[in-house]
């Protein structure tokens, strides 16, 4: 295991990187995480940044199959899928932000996702 030790804004780019979620109406919501990424040298930012590009993926990619199935059963299953998945997305978010900010140094894992990255 490295020891070194963490920059103060180590925690802030970590939780900034998931946090950018909260904005994904907006396509521009993927640029902070990559920039992110692009900028820091340290290895547990790098990862938390290339989880939340993962992340962006698969709200984007649930969201589509969402709606495509909401547009061919006229509305039924929006009613049944839409809040699971705005639950779904805000929770895990959530507690990705709060387990940066409680564990600086490691990364955090979304579960049931694709990594693409």
């Amino acid at each position: 295991m490295q020891t070194y030790t963490k920059s103060s804004n180590h925690k802030w780019l970590c939780a900034g990187s998931h946090a950018s979620i909260f904005i994904s109406i907006s396509i521009i919501s993927i640029a902070i995480p990559i920039l992110i990424y692009l900028s820091s040298e340290d290895i547990t930012v790098k990862e938390n940044a290339k989880e939340a590009m993962n992340f962006h993926f698969n709200v984007w990619l649930y969201g589509g199959i969402i709606t495509f199935l909401t547009f061919i059963t006229f509305g039924l299953l929006g009613f049944i899928l839409g809040p699971i998945w705005v639950v779904y997305h805000w929770s895990l978010s959530i507690w990705a932000i709060i387990h940066c900010l409680r564990n600086p140094s490691q990364e955090f894992r979304y579960p049931f996702i694709f990594r693409i990255l």
